[in-house]
């Protein structure tokens, strides 16, 4: 007898329906077809096992397993459920195995038949609901999260017995329902840490607070215990709540790569991604044999925060620069090519030199000369190019620190500057699509947008020919300064707003390291 059942296969951010037929006919051995790997092929044991100790019986003849479309690779263990069913289905075990058919099933059995979590709910739901099936059954750990998708049923189920019992009753399971809009916003304004954690560095707070008004990539350059990863870190806290679309797009890439929490539904806050710095190319851009996700994309609507960054290896920096420039990293591959989203915005911390002491305004930098502009000298002029701040952290007074009676600005109040000036943003650029800030200006809307007046012309040649700063901060001055006038509420860049832009480009001084 021949049934059908479907699952679905994750490509990228996106599911591809899987229809698995399974025909039980006279003959002697079992055979899985459609291009399936390992895993795939490894289900028939596992299924077998499920079978037998929940007393019912595996059809000793010949059973092929075929996962059509036949020319796209099958890979992972989330088609061993879809299969079980299909052979008991076929067996006529499972009766109207017709009814198979309206539902997308999927989930990884362990030898007793217990149904494991799988990656990718998400997409597979939202996949399900536009192709017109009446539900999908997963694993109970993904069922909040794929129950986030509206007009579908999502059943959760912890046993294959379960799902057995769904084909005869199907009152004997209940769909999941998930608040999603009441959950997302609530959590929204939930923060383990606030800037108001800080003591001093109120120049540094004003420069993240610049970053995050325009999307600005930053680089912190200071002494070890300065506290550029305790500012990195209270980042996210300033930056504008996801919008629904925004967390839908985040939570797929977490779900691909199987990141979520169980039992979890939308991401509700920005992600903030630290990898160490031994992290490898694909690692970080993405890639393996069927693509999955890297850390740019995972940091997709966030932050991507790279700690010590001349010790990251140069390839893998150097892979990075053209995902920053448009916003997507694609992976192709002999049979397959994907596009991840990767929209973040990069925070790097460095020490100014190996002692980490240079420019300290108290203690002596030891190294030898000519260290401190080889150890600048990792971090590649391209690379730079696309961080429009540098902003140099140094140790905050003891007297400050000790100073229980000052509280610092709050994260809430930092966050409403910021807001204000996204909305002037999101109305500046309304009539193209897909930008949204400052940084993301090319150099044509530069000069529209970015026009000076000649006082302004003035400053910016006596900065460029004083400072010795090179071409490339001429824009990046622009663009930061436009920010500035955002937060100030100005529809002009005024001479202060330059001024304050032009101490952000310090490693582009000529001179800088010595």
């Amino acid at each position: 007898m021949l049934v059908k059942t479907f699952g679905s296969a994750v490509y990228g951010v996106e599911a591809i329906t899987i229809t698995i037929e399974v025909n039980v006919s006279a003959g002697q051995h079992y055979t899985i077809v459609g291009l399936p790997d390992n895993a795939v092929k490894e289900s028939l044991q596992r299924m077998e096992s499920a079978i037998k100790t929940n007393d019912w019986y595996m059809p000793r003849i010949k059973i092929v397993v075929n996962l059509a479309p036949a020319d796209i690779k099958k890979s992972g263990s989330a088609f061993d459920l879809p299969i079980a069913i299909g052979v008991l289905g076929a067996s006529e075990q499972i009766k109207e195995p017709k009814r198979l058919a309206e539902y997308v099933i999927m989930g990884e059995l362990s030898l007793d038949g217990t149904v494991q979590p799988i990656k990718g709910a998400l997409p597979i739901a939202i996949q399900a609901r536009k192709e017109g099936f009446k539900g999908l059954i997963v694993p109970q750990a993904n069922a909040r999260e794929a129950g986030m998708v509206n007009n579908l049923k999502v059943y959760g189920v912890t046993h294959i017995k379960e799902v057995v019992e769904f084909f005869k009753d199907e009152t004997s399971l209940r769909p999941v329902e998930v608040n999603t809009r009441e959950e997302f916003f609530d959590a929204q304004q939930q923060f383990d840490v606030d800037f108001n954690d800080v003591k001093g560095q109120e120049n540094i707070k004003r420069a993240l607070e610049i970053a995050a008004a325009g999307g600005h990539n930053a680089i912190l350059i200071g002494p070890p215990g300065a506290g550029k990863t305790m500012l990195a870190r209270r980042l996210p806290t300033i930056l504008p709540p996801l919008s629904l679309y925004e967390a839908l797009e985040t939570t797929k890439i977490h779900s691909v790569a199987g990141k979520l929490p169980e039992n979890s539904s939308l991401i509700s806050r920005r992600p903030f991604r630290s990898p160490h710095h031994t992290i490898s190319d694909v690692a970080l851009v993405g890639g393996g044999g069927i693509p999955q996700p890297g850390e740019i994309s995972l940091a997709h609507n966030g932050v991507l925060f790279l700690d010590e960054l001349p010790e990251f290896k140069r390839t893998v920096l150097e892979v990075m620069r053209q995902p920053m420039e448009e916003r997507k990293v694609s992976i192709s591959r002999a049979k397959v090519a994907v596009d991840f989203p990767a929209s973040f915005m990069l925070i790097a911390s460095m020490n100014p030199c190996p002692c980490g002491f240079y420019n300290h305004p108290e203690r002596e930098c030891t190294c030898p000369p000519g260290a401190v502009q080889k150890y600048l000298n990792k971090i590649s002029g391209p690379l730079l190019d696309r961080i429009d701040l540098h902003v140099e952290v140094t140790p905050v007074a003891f007297s400050e620190l000790s100073n229980m009676q000052v509280k610092g600005e709050p994260s809430s109040a930092i966050r409403e500057r910021v807001i204000k000036a996204r909305e002037i943003q999101t109305e500046r650029y309304k009539d193209v699509p897909g930008m949204y800030a400052n940084a993301q200006m090319s150099s044509r809307q530069l000069r529209e947008i970015c026009a000076i007046n000649a006082a302004g012309e003035n400053l910016l040649k006596r900065a460029m020919e004083k400072l010795n700063l090179s071409a490339r901060a001429y824009d990046r001055i622009l663009k930061v300064s436009r920010t500035v006038a955002d937060l100030a509420g100005s529809t002009g860049i005024k001479v202060e707003h330059l001024a304050e832009a032009i101490q952000y480009r310090s490693l582009d001084r000529e001179g800088w390291a010595g």
